[in-house]
């Protein structure tokens, strides 16, 4: 959509505002560039050539994967003399085949940018001064080493990022552990960290289960928050396939969107009641008897407690609480039961609640009804946002994880002291000593990126650590895309310093109201760089650097490197990883990180496999990824994880989670048995065979070094391998000899178990509904009621009472519409990129509110009037009104991407020169609300509520 402005918008855009004559002429956007944008309306997409393409000399090939989703989509860069001069889609990349979207299409600009940052920068007196290399570096490393000796390690905040290749985040999430803090996070936190502890809880991996192209074998689709016509548009092209092919489509979600238009039908649902819509599906499926008894007796565990829960949500009572209404329930479970295989796909609208982990689960739970899992068309497709959010997941850059998801206990730790060969005791002193709250910090998770600023504000006393944080690092994510914008800025004023390392100056840097000590590391874009990213469906993909760093830019893992050299620590940040000047060499990062990730089979994949897939994209099917020729024959592309044992293994990639139709070493697998072998008398092994050529026949723990002895099969290990395994399990083998024995015999390394529907270690062990913090419906928070304020982690969190403040002062009367916010195909994330791009730009222009035309018309709103949005928390944004039926009346939505303008206040002017965007707006996330899931601290973004005033 694009909204044009009527009158002039200075209120809304203080001395930046330009209509679109202004915005061309000042944006300095040639015929060319807009020939370039609108290339994509015109259905087949042409090749994209810089402005400056001119000279002479060899145009050299680049191979590239985009920065920009989780599809991954294929790019051919071209290069001359070391600029990128122009590029095209990859048409015979196996995920993409050509397709792009606008910011795919836009992708060339990155390397040229004006408005990136140049070089290292300092705010001091109010004025950004020029630093060196050598003076930045020292210069925060010297305030890092003076705020540890005062308040110890803890008291440094690491953002990381999801735009990282798997390398940086491998080398970001252990420069966290040599620096001795778990407070390192990324986006991921804020995106889908309640789909990792959902999922993984209830069948053994938190991860998109199938694949974009597995989904033209679907017969059916359910999308419950989630609009990839507009976040994953490529991804569309794999959608619509499955369309063609017939299989139907149900769209759920409280807002007509552009992925709604290509729906067979479409749900809508009062935001934040997943859970009883989903309760009011299976209802329909269990009182028609559609589910799938023998799966669910064969490879399902607490069933049972599910069909109980249902019944608790008769239809009467799921349209009094979602709003859907009886009949349109009924055709929904009908049309799902009679199309199966089907695939469910969810994404951050199903995510960002405060039960965001019970949503997750009980999508799981309507795939195990249905019998949808482990099969070619069924399946979770959890469609991640970022290039790489799955990849820095996996890797462990988290607050309450190492990599490969190996928590923080202390066989975790000295699991990867012996990958890195360091002295576990030498790692456990770089931390701080004693206990708080009953923990030692390198076993505490540490505090979650979504409430950093709570790290900064909170009373220490209550703080599960021995001070506040006084200085963060902004590495690839800004701070636009955390609730309660308020609190971040007091935040950001707060600190001793803060350190924005990233292309284009976030608004971390500006957004404060301080004199000094800001500082801006200037990172290059990820196609100055090389290394490996991983698409949604776990391929990992290689990427070629396309031109060296531009400006005074460095790699994210050089600076990594340059801060650890300054710290003391670089020799053992490095230690198996050769450095190349003052560069890690990326190949070296990558063989350490398969040294260590046995327990998501992240070990298969070295650098020569995932190269040789990268350079015959053409050899693999777009069906089903796999080769059935060329070098790589018989792989599965990106070698998705569980790629199981050493390259030398030859392992293919696992295509399909849980699938037991196939051999393990064909791809096979089945649910893990990572929740023990029985809980309370209850067997919660498998009784089926598992993947097809299991020799045990039937479930199965884990497998152990004990395990193979008493198999008999202890023997089958080399001598080598049966030292090194000698006490060991099979995630902690650094040989790979026990899976490779469990392989050799048919059988999985992680066990054969039951998928759980109850997870008694989760505040709700079943999933039930619990009204949002901040509701309209005072009605129902006594019969659904939030949780008691609790400690989470480092932090106290606040549930119940909120809900009651809500109610004793009649927010939700003074508040009275719902509001919801998503994202927009042109811009990604915090915006900061996107809306640096001057073809991005040209195509939105202005931030927006979604209303219905009710609500605009009991305001006196018009279409494109000015509008101030009121927070019950106090905050108020100005904005511009888009009056439309796409949201229903009482309900209404705001994209997140922007930024520049804070509460009518104009950013532009502490920029430093030549860095402003194009385009500035409001935050849609300084005036949502508080809220926080009791597992993993996902922010609550997808519901609150408001009021809208015409300005």
């Amino acid at each position: 959509m694009k909204l044009t402005a009527k009158v002039p918008n200075s209120a809304v855009t203080p001395k930046s505002s330009i209509d679109r004559r202004q915005f061309l002429k000042r944006a300095g956007i040639t015929t060319g560039g807009l020939a370039a944008v609108s290339m994509l309306g015109g259905g087949m997409i042409k090749r994209v050539e810089a402005s400056s393409a001119k000279g002479t000399g060899p145009v050299d090939t680049k191979r590239t994967i985009c920065s920009h989703c989780s599809v991954g989509c294929g790019v051919y860069a071209q290069v001359r003399n070391d600029v990128w001069v122009g590029h095209e889609p990859a048409f015979d990349h196996p995920i993409s085949r050509g397709g792009h979207c606008a910011k795919g299409a836009s992708l060339i600009h990155h390397t040229h940018s004006e408005k990136r940052v140049k070089y290292p920068m300092k705010l001091e007196g109010g004025k950004w001064k020029k630093l060196s290399w050598d003076e930045a570096i020292n210069q925060v490393g010297d305030l890092m080493l003076k705020i540890r000796q005062e308040s110890g390690p803890d008291s440094i905040f690491f953002m990381g990022s999801a735009k990282f290749s798997n390398e940086g985040c491998y080398l970001y999430r252990k420069f966290a552990a040599m620096w001795g803090t778990n407070n390192i996070d990324h986006s991921a936190r804020i995106c889908h960290s309640t789909t990792v502890a959902g999922v993984a809880n209830t069948w053994g991996y938190g991860a998109m289960t199938n694949s974009y192209n597995d989904m033209h074998n679907c017969k059916s689709m359910i999308f419950i928050g989630s609009n990839p016509a507009e976040a994953h548009p490529v991804s569309l092209q794999h959608i619509l396939i499955g369309k063609e092919r017939g299989a139907k489509i149900v769209v759920v979600d409280p807002r007509f969107t552009r992925t709604a238009a290509h729906a067979h039908e479409y749900v809508h649902i009062r935001p934040g009641t997943d859970i009883p819509f989903i309760y009011g599906l299976l209802w329909h499926i269990f009182a028609n008897n559609w589910q799938d008894d023998d799966f669910i007796r064969r490879r399902v565990w607490a069933m049972d407690d599910i069909q109980a829960e249902v019944q608790n949500y008769p239809p009467a009572e799921v349209e009094n609480i979602t709003g859907v209404p009886e009949k349109q329930m009924y055709e929904v479970a009908k049309m799902l039961a009679d199309n199966r295989p089907g695939t469910i796909v969810w994404c951050m609208g199903g995510t960002q609640h405060t039960v965001g982990n019970a949503n997750t689960r009980a999508y799981c739970i309507l795939q195990l009804a249905l019998g949808n899992m482990g099969m070619s068309g069924g399946g979770a497709n959890i469609f991640r946002g970022h290039d790489n959010v799955q990849g820095a997941t996996d890797l462990g850059l988290l607050f309450d994880n190492l990599p490969g998801y190996y928590g923080l206990s202390d066989g975790a730790w000295k699991h990867w002291s012996r990958v890195w060969e360091l002295d576990y005791d030498w790692v456990a002193n770089r931390f701080d000593q004693g206990t708080y709250l009953g923990k030692k910090p390198i076993n505490a998770a540490g505090i979650p990126c979504s409430r950093w600023h709570d790290g900064v504000m909170e009373d220490p006393a209550k703080l599960g650590q021995k001070d506040n944080i006084r200085l963060a690092f902004y590495w690839g994510q800004s701070v636009n895309t955390e609730t309660r914008g308020r609190e971040v800025r007091k935040a950001l004023e707060k600190m001793d310093a803060v350190v924005v390392v990233d292309p284009y100056p976030t608004i971390a840097s500006v957004l404060a109201d301080r004199k000094d000590n800001v500082f801006i590391l200037p990172a290059c874009s990820q196609f100055e760089t090389y290394g490996s990213v991983t698409a949604s469906n776990r391929s990992i993909q290689w990427r070629d650097r396309v031109v060296n760093p531009v400006f005074e830019s460095k790699p994210d893992h050089e600076i990594m490197y340059l801060l650890a050299k300054k710290l003391g620590f670089a020799d053992q940040l490095c230690k198996n990883i050769k450095v190349n000047g003052t560069e890690p060499l990326v190949e070296d990062i990558t063989r350490e990180w398969n040294r260590g990730m046995w327990t998501i089979g992240m070990t298969g994949q070295s650098p020569e496999r995932l190269k040789v897939h990268q350079q015959n994209w053409n050899t693999f099917s777009f069906e089903d990824l796999a080769a059935p020729g060329g070098p790589a024959k018989g792989d599965t592309y990106g070698l998705p994880w569980p790629c199981w044992g050493t390259p030398e293994l030859n392992h293919p990639g696992t295509h399909i989670l849980y699938d037991t139709s196939k051999n393990i070493m064909k791809g096979g697998g089945n649910f893990r048995a990572r929740f023990g072998v029985e809980y309370e008398g209850e067997n919660l092994l498998a009784d089926d065979p598992g993947s097809l050529g299991n020799e045990l026949g039937g479930g199965h723990p884990e497998f152990t070094a004990d395990m193979l002895k008493q198999l008999g099969w202890w023997s089958d290990l080399t001598p080598a391998e049966q030292q090194a395994a000698e006490g060991r399990n099979w995630k902690t083998d650094l040989s790979g000899g026990i899976q490779r024995v469990a392989m050799m015999h048919g059988c999985i390394p992680y066990g054969n178990a039951r998928a759980r529907c109850k997870v008694w270690t989760f505040p709700d062990p079943v999933p039930v509904h619990r009204e949002p913090l901040y509701t309209v419906r005072r009605d129902l928070v006594k019969k659904y009621p939030n949780i008691d304020d609790r400690q989470v982690h480092r932090l106290p969190t606040l549930y119940k009472s909120i809900q009651d403040k809500v109610i004793a002062e009649d927010l939700d009367k003074k508040f009275p519409l719902i509001v919801t916010t998503g994202r927009l195909v042109e811009y990604e994330g915090g915006g900061e990129e996107t809306r640096s791009n001057p073809w991005l730009a040209e195509l939105q222009q202005i931030m927006f509110v979604e209303m219905n035309p009710a609500d605009a018309a009991s305001r006196g709103i018009n279409e494109g009037d000015k509008v101030t949005l009121h927070s019950p928390e106090g905050a108020v944004i100005h904005i511009q009104a888009l009056v439309t039926e796409r949201v229903p009346a009482g309900e209404c939505f705001m994209p997140y991407h922007f930024a520049g303008i804070f509460e009518g206040e104009s950013l532009v002017p502490r920029y430093p020169e030549g860095t402003v965007p194009y385009i500035q707006g409001e935050s849609a996330n300084t005036a949502m609300t508080y809220g926080y899931d009791p597992v993993t601290q996902m922010q609550e973004t997808k519901v609150s509520i408001c009021q809208i005033n015409r300005a």
